[in-house]
């Protein structure tokens, strides 16, 4: 489709056509806030985390790939002021799809990676 060899990265065509394999997972989230409960609810210590959304605790391993605990898992992650603009979808969308342009992860451990050092 756009003549890249078999053993060519996806990773620079993936941001030539705007792929973003985040963005799908966030905004499940941003879309579906009302399945999803803040860190506050569970505990009523004011931490930099407590806005962050709650992820219960999961052994296995199929759920933890589920797109629920991985969409809270990369939501929590995300940048506060893209995180901040969940309640407006089309200004979410925008922010995240700006930040995702400037560093565009090919793989949710990128991305992860990514957040432990930011």
């Amino acid at each position: 489709m756009m003549n890249a060899g078999k053993d060519e990265s996806c990773r620079e065509l993936f941001k030539r056509l705007n792929i973003f394999p985040l963005q799908s997972l966030s905004l499940f989230v941003v879309k579906n806030l009302n399945m999803f409960k803040p860190n506050s609810v569970f505990h009523s210590i004011n931490t930099r985390h407590c806005s962050d959304l709650y992820q219960p605790p999961v052994k296995l391993t199929k759920l933890q790939k589920g797109v629920y605990y991985s969409g809270i898992k990369v939501f929590n992650c995300l940048p506060t002021n893209i995180k901040s603009l969940s309640n407006d979808v089309k200004k979410f969308k925008s922010a995240l799809k700006a930040f995702l342009l400037d560093g565009p992860f090919y793989t949710i451990q990128e991305f992860f990676d990514w957040c432990s050092i930011h």
